[in-house]
């Protein structure tokens, strides 16, 4: 991890090494937390975050599905986070907000413990590495299955659920393939462990809908109204795993990862082999987004004030 000198802890700015937890956290013996995954982007407008309300919106949802009211609102949030990251000089980053029961109690009862928050924010380069985005990634069709809204919340990012997409992403990792892919309770394909995922069928976008027990990425938000917005026609449905090896192509979407090929699943090549027209199609101009170079998503993305990168003296490096 590239660490960063400042991460900001329940209000206070903090050094990088000092921002640390009791061993008795809640948190850490339960899996009481919920997090975001944020990307802020040097822009065309300068530094800036991307859907960055979004994010925090399902932050603050993902609080609630657990009983965690956040003791911070939604714009004290927003301007921690944009001061941050001018207080640690950068201009692109990776941007990790968790809000997590701490120390006080223990026991399955959690509703007596305090809720902590926390923002680190960091460079972080493409999750699946630049390579996957360029020429497409290898998968493998998982035995483990994508957890059920009948025991979670599929639509939270809660820390303790993501054991489910870690037993799947080693399994992946130790057969030599780049990612998993999940079937859900119901033999449906559901997700990668950490991406949505899409095929392409005659032309037509297809991706799992939210009725399904996926996690609603902005990531895919921000897709799927590229993609209309492209003229390609989408269809969000429940997919067959067969439908991965009759696809033309399968890609995957996530803030880590942003829009990945995916070229192979289980040693059998996706389409040509190689990433496919639409696929590419969607990943350029979701590129082109991220990074403030089409003027008609503009509104999606959240400028650092320049003013606070002065603020923050000659030791941000950025002038």
């Amino acid at each position: 991890m590239e660490q960063s000198e400042f991460i900001w802890m329940n209000g206070e700015v903090v050094p990088w090494d000092d921002a640390q937890v009791h061993v008795l956290s809640h948190a850490l013996h339960y899996g009481t937390s919920v997090f975001e995954g944020i990307r802020c982007y040097d822009t065309e407008i300068g530094p800036a975050v991307f859907r960055h309300q979004d994010h925090i919106d399902r932050l603050i949802a993902s609080g609630r599905y657990y009983y965690m009211d956040l003791p911070f609102s939604k714009e004290e949030i927003r301007e921690a986070t944009l001061d941050l990251i001018a207080r640690n000089g950068l201009r692109s980053c990776y941007i990790r907000p968790i809000a997590f029961r701490g120390y006080g109690s223990m026991g399955l009862f959690p509703l007596e413990v305090k809720i902590d928050l926390s923002i680190a924010v960091w460079e972080w380069g493409a999750y699946l590495g630049e390579t996957g985005k360029r020429d497409g990634i290898r998968a493998k069709l998982s035995t483990w299955k994508r957890m059920s809204d009948e025991s979670f919340h599929p639509k939270a990012k809660a820390g303790g659920q993501y054991l489910n997409s870690i037993l799947a992403k080693v399994e992946s990792h130790q057969g030599g393939y780049d990612e998993a892919i999940m079937l859900d309770h119901e033999g449906y394909v559901s997700e990668g462990s950490g991406e949505n995922i899409y095929i392409v069928r005659d032309g037509v976008v297809i991706t799992p809908p939210l009725g399904s027990p996926i996690l609603e990425g902005v990531s895919r938000d921000s897709i799927l109204a590229i993609a209309r917005d492209l003229g390609v026609p989408v269809e969000e449905r429940n997919i067959v795993r067969e439908e991965l090896i009759e696809a033309e192509e399968v890609f995957l979407s996530g803030t880590a990862a942003e829009l990945v090929p995916v070229r192979e699943v289980d040693d059998r090549p996706v389409g040509t082999g190689k990433p496919g027209e639409v696929t590419l199609q969607l990943q350029s101009a979701f590129e082109d987004a991220l990074h403030g170079r089409t003027e008609k998503y503009r509104d999606w993305l959240d400028p650092v004030p320049q003013e606070l990168y002065a603020a923050s003296g000659p030791e941000a490096g950025v002038a």
